[in-house]
């Protein structure tokens, strides 16, 4: 009668302590998820760093905040599974802490890889010298006015102000960018 009450009490604590993980872990990724719906969520680290800011970090950010949710929320349906199916109780906790930290695993991989993603925005101009543009709008000749030209250099399309010191190049010609002239300006020279 003891074993078979003890075995009892073991099952039923077993199976509320993973449902109790099962539960924060999902209610932690579900708050999360609403959140980042409204631009609200972000994802802290152990040392409070945010986990996508770290550019170049080879680190897997395995103890952040998602996927310490994700091996809590793996871990307890895992080991709630297996006890209702009558596992070994070792089978199981082995069992959910092995789903657990390959979910952490996967969550911490996904997020790095997330952060790679990110760009500076920053964009040097001397990128788009010697590549060929169109003239959106009009290049007045003798470097007496700016045109507009659209290129494309470093993977994206760009729309630069543009003067010549040949002769004026008509909107739909093709140019080559020769040189920068200030920041946000180039010089072009017409093909033929």
């Amino acid at each position: 009668m003891w074993d078979w009450l003890q075995t009892q009490w073991t099952q039923w604590s077993m199976t509320h302590a993973y449902l109790a993980c099962a539960a924060a872990g999902g209610s932690i990724l579900l708050m999360q998820f609403g959140l980042s719906l409204f631009g609200l969520g972000g994802d802290a680290g152990a040392d409070g760093d945010l986990d996508v800011d770290a550019e170049g970090d080879p680190s897997l950010h395995v103890l952040s905040l998602r996927a310490i949710a994700g091996f809590l929320t793996f871990f307890g349906l895992v080991g709630w599974a297996g006890t209702g199916a009558g596992w070994h109780p070792a089978v199981t906790a082995l069992a959910a802490g092995g789903a657990g930290t390959a979910v952490m695993l996967v969550i911490a991989y996904v997020m790095r890889m997330f952060g790679r993603l990110d760009e500076s925005g920053n964009f040097d101009l001397k990128q788009t010298i010697g590549t060929v543009a169109q003239v959106y709008l009009r290049v007045p000749g003798a470097s007496s006015g700016k045109g507009k030209v659209t290129a494309s250099a470093g993977g994206r399309s760009i729309e630069l102000q543009a003067m010549t010191r040949g002769e004026a190049i008509a909107t739909g010609k093709t140019c080559r960018i020769v040189a920068l002239v200030a920041a946000d300006t180039v010089e072009v020279e017409a093909l033929s």
